[in-house]
């Protein structure tokens, strides 16, 4: 059976939600405040009808009593030195008292239960995310270049609950939900697989598996799914390219070169690289962005901006500052420039 027939519960599992996570030391207590709060509760009762209580020292309930009696009642130890004597004690201990009880068994023992109760959370969390999810990311493959595209996204702002990691490698998926992201356990390369990730809903696809022909795969799959979404994928070698690019990708890097590249420039120009890593990071120094051009800058040249403007985007393509078509700008048009996201020092 497809996974996208399978109901919620089903997939607990396959889809994992990111953890919550909260201090053990905060649970404990939490906890501990709860059966407190019963205990004096219980405690209150008791006191309050203290005269419809029987003690076999037949010298009264006192608060150090009613302390004792809560306690051993609401632990189910119950010696019976202390009993409910009257009609009113007793009607009370079966609809107030014993609710308490119940209730102070269930904090006590409430680790057990929230592993127990854990899978049906898991599968109502999947369910109401499945029907909600849209305009995120995937991203297939969660090695070094899957991870690295995540730290971009998450750098540059996007939450880490609108990314869904699907990889084959637990390791990897433990990671990705470790840092808040949404992981789906299973191969790119499966029709059913996607679906379950929501990326006939998502924005953008990040294809990043280690191999080239799985990545051509994954890119196949994808663009069936998502005509609309922005598929952008990784191969290792150039000769691979243009299938990725038959594939339906919309944008292919390729790897092995562009760190080819920078290990060449890094033997004479060593402050090209580092300048290089810094625009390539979009959470620190300056970093290469995308903006709307603004209605005054309409028909003036991107050269004489205050903003160092790379090249203008003008549907889906892409032309350098000094290109002919750049000359001008255009309605609709949008500027590749560097943006200054940290002031110096501050990085």
């Amino acid at each position: 059976m497809s996974l996208t027939d399978e109901a919620a519960h089903s997939l607990v599992g396959v889809i994992r939600m990111p953890d919550q996570v909260q201090s053990p030391v905060r649970a404990i207590l939490k906890r501990v405040i709860g059966a407190m709060a019963a205990l004096l509760l219980a405690v209150l009762i008791v006191y309050l009808d203290r005269d419809g209580y029987r003690d076999v020292n037949e010298d009264g309930v006192s608060l150090l009593d009613a302390f004792y009696y809560a306690t051993v009642s609401l632990s189910t130890t119950g010696y019976g030195d202390i009993t409910p004597a009257s009609s009113s004690a007793r009607l009370i201990n079966v609809l107030v008292i014993t609710p308490l009880r119940v209730l102070f068994l269930i904090v006590l023992v409430g680790t057990t239960l929230e592993v127990l109760t854990e899978r049906s959370r898991q599968a109502l969390r999947i369910q109401k995310w499945r029907r909600v999810v849209r305009d995120h990311v995937v991203v297939v493959g969660y090695g070094t270049k899957g991870r690295s595209a995540v730290a971009a996204l998450l750098g540059d702002g996007v939450e880490p609950g609108s990314i869904v990691v699907v990889d084959t490698v637990q390791e990897s998926l433990d990671a990705a939900s470790a840092i808040g992201l949404v992981t789906v356990h299973g191969s790119g390369t499966r029709n059913d697989v996607l679906r379950v990730a929501g990326a006939a809903r998502a924005r953008a696809i990040v294809v990043a598996p280690n191999r080239d022909d799985t990545a051509v795969l994954v890119t196949l799959t994808a663009r069936e799914l998502a005509p609309k979404a922005q598929i952008v994928a990784s191969v290792r070698e150039r000769e691979n390219e243009h299938l990725l690019k038959q594939s339906g990708a919309d944008s292919v890097v390729v790897s092995s070169e562009t760190a080819g590249r920078l290990l060449g420039m890094a033997t004479a120009t060593p402050s090209v690289v580092a300048m290089v890593e810094d625009l390539l990071t979009p959470d620190a120094g300056l970093a290469i962005s995308e903006r709307d051009v603004e209605p005054g800058e309409i028909g003036g040249s991107p050269r004489h901006l205050p903003d160092i403007v790379l090249g203008v985007v003008r549907g889906k393509t892409l032309y350098r500052v000094d290109a002919p078509e750049a000359d001008a700008i255009e309605p609709g048009d949008r500027l590749l420039y560097v943006k200054k996201v940290t002031p110096p020092g501050e990085e």
